[in-house]
């Protein structure tokens, strides 16, 4: 199956996330996150960016799989989408909550899978970014496994996927930020590190703001 290409906006880009904590920026004191701060810089007069996130605390594939169409159906502007005026796309943040959970590879694969084949019906373009990695190691070990599942279900379909634990495990501010905030969710530079490798991970192509 082939995802649909994103073609530039026609007048507003409609962004729908959809994702966990790390969507929301939770632990950022400037209350961007990743998601803010990448959209911001690739804002533009000609087709302005609307964000819509819905963040579920501790999302899971599985949970995600049940509420992403409805999530989704909610903020569409179905004149907008039958028209042509609104572009609507759909942000993927997926974060660790399979490991947490225990819940196998090959149903993490299926679950992404069913949201992703979802929006391709709806011919609403995906972008996905994968889980960062954890200041416990052996829990990093697991979320790369995880990532590189999301990475191939998203590879067969042509959805571009961030994968933010290669980008980040190791790297000394990702380090330093887990350690200063004494958790998983970073603060401004850790958000931030997230944004640059969104951003350098095709974001503006993607939305069509940027060749």
């Amino acid at each position: 199956m082939t995802a649909s290409v994103p073609s530039p906006a026609p007048g507003r880009i409609r962004l729908i996330a959809l994702g966990d904590e790390l969507l929301a920026g939770v632990g950022d004191a400037r209350a961007l996150g990743w998601l803010g701060r990448a959209v911001a810089h690739q804002q533009g007069s000609e087709a302005p960016c609307e964000v819509f996130a819905v963040a579920l605390p501790g999302d899971t594939s599985a949970s995600l799989a049940e509420r992403w169409d409805a999530d989704v159906a909610r903020r569409v502007d179905s004149e907008g989408m039958a028209t042509g005026t609104i572009d609507h796309r759909v942000i993927i943040g997926l974060g660790a909550g399979d490991v947490t959970s225990g819940i196998s590879l090959a149903r993490s694969r299926l679950n992404l899978a069913k949201v992703l084949d979802g929006l391709e019906r709806m011919r609403v373009p995906a972008f996905v970014v994968g889980p960062p990695p954890s200041a416990d190691r052996a829990r990093t070990a697991a979320i790369r496994e995880l990532s590189g599942a999301y990475e191939d279900v998203c590879a067969r379909r042509r959805v571009p996927y961030v994968d933010t634990v290669a980008g980040l495990d190791g790297h000394d501010q990702w380090v330093s930020d887990l350690a200063r905030t004494g958790r998983d969710t970073p603060g401004q530079t850790g958000y931030g590190l997230m944004a640059w490798l969104v951003l350098h991970g095709g974001f503006g192509r993607w939305l069509g703001t940027e060749a």
